[in-house]
């Protein structure tokens, strides 16, 4: 192995190792996770601002370590499947997932219901774990599918319990995106909301991230006593109409608190 000017050889490869060149692909990973059908070069490059040759050579690296993938019919690059099964493993990993597991399938049996597990990770919840009841129609959900965090049961529970200096700093200038005729859009009627979390104990997105869909989360706490994950159970209206709520509320605080004993006598060994 040696170095060329900051480019490390490696087994007769020149690797560029500086730090923009890293942000840059790590860029173009992000905006691939955001985007449903692919994005081609130029959509690329327009939306992050780069050169098309430099985003041109980012995306031909990444898809030889198939990272990304081409639809050679339309241009467009997608997530890989090396990216798709790193995934997989870093969450099968995951303590709070691995943990949880087998409470949240527990769940989804006596209510009926989809069951979630979120962390929050820069300012969105994000899916680590999800169990639905079977024969389920397939929904447009997946694992590591990002969310608002100020419109969803999983995200508002991660949000209640946050020390006040983080949520102020990430969210207290904050401009928040209309989901649905119900989203909480203010930050001073979030805050509000977030205070009947702390005060229940137990989250609800009533039909805020979409519409006909009801969901009921309860925060997850780590051994010393910091927010740790989210969970949720999910629903149509018809699912959960809100007569249902608070007997859904109450079991869903109850599992979360088992989840967290769990995690925090399994971490403190």
């Amino acid at each position: 192995m040696g170095t060329i000017g900051n480019k490390t050889a490696v087994c007769g490869e020149n690797l560029d190792i500086s730090s923009p060149a890293i942000d840059r692909a790590v860029s173009v990973l992000e905006l691939l996770a955001q985007s449903r059908r692919g994005l081609n070069i130029s959509e690329v490059s327009r939306k992050l601002g780069l050169p098309k040759s430099s985003t041109h050579r980012i995306l031909l690296t990444l898809e030889s370590r198939n990272c990304v993938q081409k639809d050679q019919r339309t241009g467009r690059y997608a997530f890989g499947l090396k990216l798709v099964s790193m995934t997989r493993a870093a969450l099968a990993n995951m303590e709070p997932r691995e943990q949880a597991r087998p409470l949240l399938a527990s769940l989804m049996q006596k209510t009926g219901l989809t069951v979630h597990m979120a962390l929050l990770e820069s300012g969105q919840a994000v899916l680590v774990d999800r169990i639905e009841r079977p024969g389920t129609p397939r929904a447009g959900v997946w694992i590591g599918k990002t969310l608002d965090a100020n419109s969803t049961a999983v995200g508002k529970a991660l949000l209640a319990f946050l020390p006040k200096d983080e949520f102020e700093g990430e969210f207290g200038s904050r401009s928040f995106v209309r989901r649905s005729h119900q989203t909480i859009t203010s930050i001073a009627r979030l805050r509000d909301d977030l205070a009947r979390v702390r005060e229940l104990g137990y989250s609800v997105d009533n039909e805020e991230d979409e519409a006909g869909a009801r969901c009921v989360g309860a925060p997850v706490f780590g051994p010393e006593g910091r927010i740790a994950a989210a969970i949720s159970v999910a629903g149509t209206t018809e699912q959960i109409p809100e007569s249902r709520i608070h007997e859904l509320g109450p079991l869903v605080r109850q599992y979360a608190a088992a989840i967290s004993a769990n995690l925090s006598m399994r971490l403190a060994l």
